[in-house]
């Protein structure tokens, strides 16, 4: 769940913009014009904004510069009905995450895009150089020793155009390095474009690489860019390129070697300028010998790997990526300010952490549940997701909440951080408002007052 503001002059795409995200569980404000959405911007916190190009006063190219320029990590989705390939790549210039062209051919189409940016933004694990001309591009906040020649690599190819492999298991910070490697590039001023190679049926993830034409298949009813299009004079990220069906990777393949695409149900040839990162947690080598992974594309894409270590090898680590993590659950819960004790630290130091970032996540998102206070204590600390949640506040032998009482105390603490506000708070927890209204009444928390 995450807050969102919605900038569009148009009435009725606000209303299903608006609907699709609300249903998807987040928090969704709706300006009218660039000027409304910025004073929004200044007023709230928003970890993700999606803005019509094409508006009356101030355009959405100007409000991308302006919300980027005073919260640079804010995500941005930029969407128009009058795009060009020149404002597809102005805008991925100016900071945003995707581009998508209207009228989008389905909510589930928006809500992908939308979890794809916000999940890129819980992941974040570097910030920009103090200086914002500064040559050494971003600087990195691993701290660990084992990332350290991970760190090393990533610096000295960066400037070249080798095509970069990226290892290791889920939740290691791949898309962290492969935005690392994009900044530290030439093409830094290019575009970052990324696809998850997992997200997608086989039909639609041949249509977001090479874009389509109309008519090429049922639902295409307008022409559509690919990401590689969109990539162009900047870097394209094949996320879980293991994930790829092997009629794909010949397509890609084709791509890498001759340089050159044509959309899908087109027969005109495009050129292919990207600097191609790949990242997986995948063995390929074993998908290799099984015969589901082609070899010359893997050597098209290994020319050089880097592999990333666990989270359990990076000790050094866990203490700055929680904190990081934990102030931007606490924000998408109104509930800033809320840090993580030193005992707590120490006991998440403990953990083995299979599932690496996300997994430290999830534990996160319980804790700020949890907590009573301004702190997360151990005695927050659900680890084990499979056992009901522990007792705040308990000292000693540690009973456990049954499921309704962890439901009553998230909603308690959804009705308080939206002021007593029942739709916000129905719209917070991801549940529709009759529903929230059906448990209030059966928990005797005084629901009759609907109007």
């Amino acid at each position: 769940m995450a807050r969102i503001l919605v900038v569009d002059d148009d009435a009725g795409v606000r209303s299903f913009l608006v609907g699709a995200l609300v249903k998807a569980g987040h928090e969704v404000t709706a300006a009218e014009d660039g000027e409304a959405g910025l004073a929004a911007l200044a007023r709230q916190g928003f970890e993700l904004l999606l803005t019509d190009l094409k508006m009356p006063g101030m355009d959405g190219l100007t409000l991308l510069t302006r919300a980027k320029a005073e919260q640079p990590e804010l995500e941005v989705i930029v969407l128009t009905a009058h795009g060009s390939v020149d404002t597809a790549v102005a805008a991925m210039k100016a900071g945003a995450f995707e581009y998508l062209t209207k009228p989008l051919e389905s909510p589930a189409e928006l809500r992908l895009v939308a979890s794809r940016a916000l999940e890129r933004r819980a992941l974040l694990t570097f910030r920009e150089a103090s200086q914002p001309d500064a040559e050494d591009g971003p600087t990195l906040t691993w701290n660990a020793p084992a990332m350290a020649p991970v760190a090393e690599a990533l610096r000295r190819v960066a400037p070249t155009q080798a095509a970069v492999l990226l290892l290791g298991e889920s939740g290691t910070g791949k898309e962290v390095a492969a935005r690392a490697v994009h900044q530290w590039s030439t093409r830094r001023d290019g575009p970052f474009v990324a696809v998850n190679c997992a997200a997608l049926t086989e039909i639609l993830l041949e249509s977001e690489l090479l874009g389509h034409e109309k008519g090429a298949f049922t639902g295409a009813t307008t022409t559509r860019r690919g990401r590689i299009e969109l990539a162009q004079g900047g870097t394209f990220f094949l996320d879980e390129i293991g994930e790829l069906k092997p009629e794909l990777q010949a397509k890609l393949l084709r791509v890498l070697e001759e340089k050159r695409f044509e959309r899908v149900g087109g027969a005109r040839s495009h050129v292919a300028d990207v600097r191609w990162i790949a990242a997986t947690h995948r063995d390929l080598a074993q998908m290799m010998e099984a015969g589901t992974f082609r070899e010359d594309l893997y050597h098209r894409l290994a020319v050089f790997p880097v592999r990333l270590p666990p989270l359990r090898d990076r000790p050094e680590d866990l203490a700055p990526l929680a904190t990081v993590l934990l102030a931007r659950i606490a924000a998408e819960m109104g509930r800033p300010g809320l840090s993580l004790s030193e005992a707590a630290v120490a006991r998440l130091q403990e953990q083995p952490w299979p599932g690496n970032a996300r997994e430290l996540r999830n534990v996160l998102e319980r804790a700020a549940i949890l907590a009573e206070g301004p702190l997360v204590e151990p005695r927050h600390l659900w680890l084990d997701a499979g056992r009901a949640a522990p007792v705040p506040g308990a000292s000693t032998r540690l009973p456990e909440l049954n499921l309704e009482a962890l439901e009553r105390r998230a909603i308690e603490q959804a009705l308080e951080a939206e002021s007593g506000n029942r739709k916000r708070a129905a719209a917070r927890l991801g549940i529709g408002l009759r529903t929230l209204y059906d448990k209030l009444r059966r928990m005797g928390l005084h629901a009759d007052d609907e109007g």
